[in-house]
């Protein structure tokens, strides 16, 4: 009977978790996802900076969650969610919407690739920063607006 009760439970959990996701607005679903992303390259900046000892895994986790949000991240940009929430994209995004995808798959691409191979050390780590980051400069340029 117990056992029943916790799968019941953690049935209406994931019910609840998953109504509240899907009521979020697409802006918020993919500013929380920059933020993720933005976490992510402080985590390894601050790693080739020498701020914070090299860690494998936080450098695992960064390229992991960097490749997982940008792979998903343009899916959130649906017609009619061109404002609100604050958001910071530019209409570039939906004039673009072929070349935006494909930038955000390039830095997918940048993250798995780096992932595969995960930077070894401190230096590693700020070369692949190097990468990343002139992806990310790259469509912060075009897709997002200045304030």
């Amino acid at each position: 009977m117990r056992l029943k009760s916790l799968a019941l439970g953690a049935v209406l959990g994931c019910l609840c978790l998953s109504a509240v996701s899907a009521q979020e607005e697409p802006q918020v679903v993919r500013q929380n996802q920059m933020k993720a992303i933005g976490q992510s390259m402080g985590a390894l900046g601050a790693i080739a900076k020498g701020e914070k000892p090299y860690d494998a895994a936080v450098v695992q986790t960064a390229l992991e969650t960097i490749g997982t949000n940008a792979k998903a991240f343009p899916d959130q940009f649906p017609a009619g969610s061109e404002s609100g929430s604050e958001t910071e994209a530019a209409p570039a995004v939906w004039e673009k919407m072929d070349e935006f995808r494909a930038k955000s798959e390039k830095l997918a691409a940048e993250a798995d690739k780096l992932l595969a191979s995960v930077p070894a050390d401190q230096a590693g780590v700020g070369a692949a920063m190097k990468a990343l980051g002139a992806t990310c400069g790259d469509c912060h340029e075009t897709y997002r607006l200045k304030r």
